[in-house]
């Protein structure tokens, strides 16, 4: 039952370190255009 009272915040942090570093690769613009970037492989240079 201890181990509930380390588990529990922990999980809630990892969650939230997630979420943060989703947000922030939105917040960058990291998936803006992903066709473009699959179809950049097909046309030559």
């Amino acid at each position: 039952m201890d181990i509930l009272f380390l588990l529990i915040p922990l999980s809630v942090v990892l969650a939230l370190l997630i979420i943060g570093a989703l947000g922030w690769a939105v917040w960058r613009g990291q998936f803006e255009a992903l066709e473009q970037e699959g179809e950049r492989i097909l046309h030559g240079d």
